[in-house]
């Protein structure tokens, strides 16, 4: 295993790809990477996460330039981290006027989003280039409770919060007449889950309630877009397999007095052979068990990651030298 803590050592850009969904809908794809959405309406555009630092949004501002002039006029936050959220500002010369956000997305960037911003950019530094374009925080103007819908002209988009998974506030956007759903790291594909603020317990059974919407295309927060239902049920069923045998594993190490350590062992000694291969596996897991371990010994609402504990933990772990 690498000595390289988080994914500091991770320096290698990934191809991105910018692939049509539907009449109106796209998205923007990076080989495990933090992925965007895009709508675009016959008046305006809607984006879905904005990447992570304003000087990295002008990418997909580009591609979007490419295809229409109309303005930028709504920016959606699927949760609160900051490799999420933290290029709104990008948008505002583009037209943006309503930051869209759940109210618990909004909580949970009052009670630690400082604390986020500074442990995500010290984990995956190639993540933040240009993070000194960021002018601080991202605030919504628009905070919602479980559904709002809007129209983009004549096409009707839902943005929904289906429950509790990736974190408290999770928030999806859907358009119903073309079955296509922007899920945020609700769902993901072929790449590691990052599970560090989770709600493990939860979770399956917010899945459920995306997969009653029986999407027929998928974009995932990581991970290809999904272009139909069969390939939908597949990235639902990998995120569910993922949650379900790390908290299970963890579960059963808390039950048999483990240290942390120990259930990191036993839960990589399960769930190696299955997602080891896949992109920012070894990132994620040390996170993700650590959060299981918690939560299955009743630590219900998720810890505060900070830089510091971040590199508490990795020396609890005996990953890397403590800093």
């Amino acid at each position: 295993m690498s000595a390289s803590f988080a994914s500091q050592a991770d320096l290698s850009d990934k191809v991105i790809s910018f692939t049509q969904l539907s009449e109106n809908a796209w998205a923007y794809t990076a080989q495990g990477d933090p992925n965007s959405g895009v709508i675009i309406g016959r008046n305006a555009v809607m984006v879905i996460d904005t990447t992570a630092t304003p000087l990295m949004a002008q990418d997909l501002i580009a591609r979007i330039r490419a295809l229409t002039d109309k303005p930028i006029r709504y920016v959606v936050l699927s949760h609160y981290h900051a490799v999420r959220v933290l290029g709104a500002s990008a948008y505002k010369a583009e037209g943006a006027q309503e930051i869209i956000a759940s109210r618990p997305t909004h909580e949970l960037i009052v009670e630690r989003g400082a604390q986020d911003m500074l442990s995500e950019i010290e984990r995956f530094p190639r993540l933040f280039r240009g993070r000194e374009s960021i002018p601080g925080l991202t605030w919504p103007s628009l905070v919602f409770e479980g559904k709002l819908t809007l129209m983009l002209d004549d096409l009707e988009v839902e943005i929904l919060q289906p429950g509790p998974g990736h974190t408290r506030g999770d928030t999806v956007v859907w358009i119903p007449s073309q079955r296509v759903l922007f899920s945020g790291d609700l769902v993901e594909f072929e790449a590691g889950v990052y599970t560090g603020d989770a709600h493990l317990r939860e979770w399956p059974a917010t899945l459920e309630v995306l997969a009653a919407l029986r999407p027929e295309k998928l974009m995932p927060g990581r991970g290809e877009a999904m272009k139909t239902g069969a390939d939908c049920e597949r990235a639902l069923d990998y995120t569910r397999r993922w949650v379900q045998m790390l908290f299970s594993s963890a579960q059963e190490a808390v039950a048999a007095g483990m240290s942390l350590k120990q259930a990191y062992d036993l839960t990589r000694a399960r769930m190696d052979p299955v997602f080891g291969t896949v992109p920012i596996y070894e990132h994620c897991m040390p996170f993700d068990v650590s959060r299981a371990f918690d939560e299955a010994s009743g630590i219900r609402h998720p810890r505060i990651w900070t830089a510091a504990r971040d590199q508490d933990m990795w020396a609890e772990l005996a990953l890397a030298p403590k800093a």
